[in-house]
């Protein structure tokens, strides 16, 4: 699947916020608890415009998290609800801005805007795409078990199932590991043949 850049740009920024839900983080832990953990998210993402850095920024930050994880799993209609109820409480106007590195791409709050609106509204407008191209069924939850990590399959076949190599690996050993247990052993045939 093929989306505009900036459309997968903001789609795989919502798996990294996502991503640092307890269920779904590396550590284990929630890894956006503190303002060093927003700071550390933030730090390879060319945000720009207003970053406060304080403790309700934070608290924004964390509930666009919860939403847009609860966005993500919901089915294309649904989804059109809260997408739209974003763009409407943002008041976003989509507008073309090209600025650093980045070519053409859509903004729809002033830069001035609160940190959790900017990325509440470009995960809106990422959504647009997707919603319009039919394919929410390439925003999934990771299939492994004991975790909620998100999944944003881009592949041709769209047959991602995992939110990491690790979590795909850790699936087929245990896949492996049962086929192995009910195989029976070259002992246990020659005693049930003999």
């Amino acid at each position: 699947m093929h989306f505009a850049p900036d459309t997968e740009g903001a789609l795989e920024f919502v798996v990294a916020l996502g991503d640092t839900d307890p269920g779904a983080s590396r550590s284990g832990r929630d890894e956006l608890e503190t303002l060093a953990d927003l700071a550390a998210l933030l730090a390879p993402i060319p945000f720009t415009g207003r970053i406060d850095a304080d403790a309700a920024e934070l608290r924004d930050v964390r509930q666009t998290r919860a939403l847009l994880r609860r966005v993500w799993t919901l089915d294309r209609d649904d989804a059109v609800i809260e997408v739209n109820r974003i763009l409407r409480e943002a008041r976003a106007l989509p507008q073309l801005a090209r600025h650093d590195v980045s070519d053409w791409h859509l903004h729809a709050t002033v830069p001035e805007a609160p940190l959790g609106e900017r990325m509440r509204v470009e995960a809106a407008l990422a959504l647009i795409d997707v919603i319009r191209s039919d394919e929410m069924g390439r925003l999934r939850i990771c299939a492994a078990d004991a975790c909620t990590g998100l999944v944003l399959d881009l592949s041709r076949n769209g047959s991602k199932r995992f939110c990491s190599v690790r979590c795909g690996n850790r699936m087929n050993m245990i896949a492996f590991r049962e086929r192995q247990a009910a195989e029976p052993t070259p002992e246990a045939s020659r005693r049930a043949r003999g």
